[in-house]
């Protein structure tokens, strides 16, 4: 991967393009959990066909937005490690739980602090961009926050037992990937509790962000 300075004119662009293949894996995720799952609830399965939905609308805008301001598609390294990571879990409720209520709750404070660092910049196209983002994560976590709890009462203690077993996997493999590159943004307390976080929660991951 390529991570460019604050001041260099390709970080805009290289941003644009690795977010425009993350949301494409988030397609993936979400399709790879509709075929796998095929006997969850209606409800969750219709959640996870709306995210694919808002996932392929956002595809849609990053790329626009990286080939208006210069940019070609492949011009850039990406990594698939989310996908792999995901889709080696062995149940629905893991896999909520690390892509919505992990990778994707991350994204809340990461847009966050985008949107923060746009309209400082007074970027009206990224601002736009943030704002629309930022509605549909919320949504992801949130419906995932609700059918985490919904899956383990349903599974009983083995579904609690799979599912800390699959974190600690996914954490694993996450720390294989990234290392000591994993970046954490401020904690944006008011969108996690929107979202269905608690106050534990939401001061769990402030305390894991400040020991990076």
């Amino acid at each position: 991967m390529e991570n460019f300075p604050a001041d260099d004119p390709r970080k805009d662009l290289e941003f644009l393009h690795r977010q425009m293949n993350e949301e494409v894996n988030s397609i993936e995720m979400c399709a790879r959990s509709l075929t796998d799952f095929p006997d969850a609830d209606w409800e969750v399965r219709m959640e996870l066909a709306r995210q694919c939905w808002d996932e392929a609308r956002h595809v849609i805008a990053f790329r626009e937005l990286f080939e208006r301001r210069g940019g070609v598609i492949g011009q850039f390294p990406i990594m698939n490690f989310q996908y792999r990571i995901i889709t080696n879990l062995r149940s629905l409720a893991s896999r909520l739980a690390v892509q919505n209520r992990s990778f994707e709750a991350a994204g809340l404070d990461a847009i966050q602090d985008g949107l923060n660092s746009a309209r400082r910049a007074n970027d009206p196209e990224f601002s736009s961009l943030f704002e629309a983002q930022l509605a549909d994560e919320m949504q992801h976590v949130r419906y995932a926050n609700e059918w985490v709890k919904k899956l383990l009462r349903q599974g009983g203690p083995r579904a609690v037992f799979d599912l800390v077993r699959d974190v600690a996997v996914a954490n694993e493999a996450l720390q294989h990937v990234a290392g000591g590159g994993v970046l954490f943004y401020p904690v944006a307390d008011d969108l996690r509790r929107e979202a269905g976080f608690s106050d534990e929660e939401i001061e769990a991951a402030r305390a894991q962000a400040s020991q990076q």
